[in-house]
């Protein structure tokens, strides 16, 4: 895939998913893969807290509202009185130091590229057109208010008694102030109103018997706010000590030639900040479909 003419490279294979699996097979020995594999279930492992909801429970493909219990979950003896869930916002954009990173990346290899050449990878991201801008910042995009529209439907599916209509006004939403996460807590409360009114629009969540999402910083940013994680952690220049020791590592250094071999960049014009920022580019692409291989 990576080798040949330019007009080898498949035009549905987005660059950013070639280069991210040349960084994976780097360091977890994740083989490229062939034409035709889908490159974003090779890779949404390593997404982590990124990964699409249907990678993780591939079932979601055929059926994104129904719930699939564990034989073993609640048994006929075990009556549930009450959820407490734990729930990630919604798939979202970039953030705005990510995109920055993106385009200093491409910048370099459009500088390359009118250079020398480069390699066909090279060539390719650096005509990809980047089309994020500042402005996205790490909102949600639809496809995250579908994820929670989606997961508040299987919820209730999975607990018809708990999300009764007689319960709906004890349900209770907290979320942080960052605006994906308040956008994602008001697209989980439509979802359910969806499973109480169907067919019906969702009033504003204002308006529903359950009340808005709590904003609470103080437990859900409880990291901005620990004085010791602050004094120990955040304000200690010895504390991430091992962190920056792997970025200069090698390990570090490993991937970083094998990027810069693929690029046919000079290896010091590349770091760990530039090489991360292929994966939430990718891992983004990946949960809104893009990606079409």
């Amino acid at each position: 895939m990576l080798r040949g003419a330019r007009s080898h490279l498949p035009a549905s294979v987005a660059p950013a998913a070639v280069l991210a699996a040349a960084l994976l097979s780097s360091f977890a020995r994740c083989s490229l893969p062939g034409r035709g594999d889908p490159v974003a279930s090779v890779l949404s492992p390593y997404f982590g807290t990124k990964t699409r909801y249907e990678d993780a429970n591939p079932w979601l493909l055929v059926d994104p509202v129904a719930p699939r219990r564990d034989p073993e979950l609640l048994a006929g003896t075990c009556t549930p009185v009450q959820l407490v869930a734990l729930i990630r916002h919604g798939t979202r954009y970039p953030t705005t130091k990510q995109i920055r990173k993106l385009k200093q990346l491409q910048g370099l290899l459009q500088t390359r590229e009118s250079r020398d050449g480069g390699s066909q990878v090279a060539a390719a991201l650096a005509e990809w057109p980047l089309w994020y801008g500042d402005w996205m910042d790490g909102q949600l995009v639809e496809k995250g208010r579908q994820d929670m529209r989606q997961l508040a439907l299987r919820l209730a599916a999975l607990f018809p008694d708990l999300f009764s209509r007689e319960n709906y006004d004890r349900l209770r939403l907290i979320t942080s102030s960052k605006h994906r996460c308040v956008d994602s807590s008001a697209a989980f409360l439509q979802g359910l109103w969806q499973h109480y009114h169907p067919g019906l629009p969702p009033p504003d969540v204002s308006d529903m018997e359950c009340g808005p999402p709590r904003i609470n910083d103080k437990l859900m940013r409880f990291f901005d706010h620990c004085e010791k994680f602050l004094t120990d952690v955040e304000r200690n220049e010895t504390a991430l000590y091992h962190v920056e020791a792997f970025k200069t590592g090698p390990e570090m250094q490993k991937v970083l030639k094998k990027v810069a071999a693929t690029l046919q960049v000079p290896m010091n014009s590349l770091n760990a900040g530039n090489i991360h920022a292929v994966f939430p580019l990718h891992s983004v692409l990946s949960s809104l479909e893009v990606l079409n291989v």
